[in-house]
């Protein structure tokens, strides 16, 4: 008969182990839209950006998601330039902001 802490040794292994691959399974489920653009970003002042060479403004309530899907100010990105996807709003200002992560890079876009 074995011993009950060699059970209880392997349950919070096992929970430790669900526990740490929990958060990279979220970060795997983003719902980045299939009509988002890919682009390079790069922060330049207030709620004006530049993507691909060009400025833009971001629309009022713009949301920038860094990789862990958490939303980031425009004020706290990186200086240098950030591969994202983004949407526009209606008016042409950025209103949806993902930066993407390595594996999430590396996919290609879907075909429209």
């Amino acid at each position: 008969m074995r011993p009950p802490i060699t059970y209880s040794a392997f349950l919070a292994t096992a929970f430790a182990a669900l526990v740490a691959f929990a958060g990279a399974a979220v970060a795997q489920l983003r719902p980045i839209p299939d009509d988002a653009k890919r682009g390079h970003m790069r922060y330049v002042r207030e709620m004006v950006i530049e993507i691909d060479g060009d400025r833009v403004l971001l629309s009022p309530g713009a949301l920038i998601r860094n990789t862990d899907n958490r939303i980031v100010l425009p004020s706290a990105l990186p200086p240098e330039s950030l591969l994202v996807k983004y949407l526009p709003d209606a008016g042409g200002h950025v209103h949806r902001v993902w930066i993407l992560t390595q594996e999430e890079a590396a996919r290609p876009d879907k075909k429209k």
